[in-house]
């Protein structure tokens, strides 16, 4: 069989912990097999535990990433970035820097001749409005404005403690959560065809179909577990990285 190759990765949380150097140099490895294969690029959210991009700073670290990303897109592979609750502030630097293609919400795509949705997958629990109405707040131009008056020592600095607390108060992700992203790729494939969902961001890798047609993918979480998922001559795998 022929088609389009594509590798499908989230949750790397880059820079968080001692493993992030080792979790970042076996990303790049990953993407030298889709640039050997001309294989496309889906990057869903979180890939940095945290990023902001002042006009003239970015955060320090992942040159070899971004080199990577470089090489991708210089030998003309398609990348593509959602961005997820940690990173939402990358705004357009890979984009301008890189020439990656940003996302921001699910979105429905046609890749290969099949119809793909999309996404990083928080704020998909319509019942937790504490963290829908947090989201909208973070992801408004007024905060966004409010963290550009801050000098980037001190963006920084915030911005990582309120990452680690979050990591530490969400170790393992409640049950409901992972279970919103699922529910909502099954109301999506109830109302309309699709092929394939999918998402990341509950750390939990796993495949299902949903209905007699739709098979939804959670690609788990690089960051610990190297988990990710491959699209190969017209099949859609979860697989892990050294195995």
């Amino acid at each position: 069989m022929s088609g389009e190759t594509m590798y499908i990765v989230s949750d790397a949380h880059l820079g968080c912990g001692a493993e992030s150097e080792k979790a970042e140099q076996e990303l790049c490895a990953l993407l030298d097999r889709a640039l050997d294969e001309k294989a496309r690029v889906v990057l869903l959210g979180d890939i940095f535990d945290f990023w902001f991009s002042y006009k003239e700073t970015v955060p320090r670290g992942y040159m070899r990433l971004l080199g990577k990303l470089a090489a991708l897109r210089d030998h003309g592979i398609k990348v593509d970035y959602w961005t997820g609750n940690h990173d939402m502030w990358v705004f357009d630097y890979l984009e301008r820097e890189l020439g990656v293609t940003m996302h921001e919400e699910p979105e429905m795509m046609e890749i290969d001749g099949k119809r793909w949705l999309l996404g990083h997958g928080d704020g998909l629990n319509p019942a937790d409005k504490e963290y829908l109405l947090l989201r909208k707040f973070f992801r408004s131009g007024v905060c966004q404005w409010l963290f550009t008056l801050l000098p980037s020592s001190l963006t920084f600095a915030i911005a990582r403690k309120w990452s680690g607390s979050s990591r530490s108060n969400h170790k393992e992700k409640d049950p409901k959560e992972c279970s919103a992203v699922a529910d909502y790729c099954q109301r999506r494939s109830e109302l309309e065809e699709i092929d394939y969902c999918v998402f990341g961001h509950t750390h939990h890798a796993e495949e299902k179909i949903l209905g007699e047609n739709c098979k939804y993918v959670n690609t788990g979480e690089w960051g610990r577990t190297r988990t990710y998922a491959v699209y190969k001559d017209g099949e859609l795998k979860l697989r892990r990285w050294g195995e």
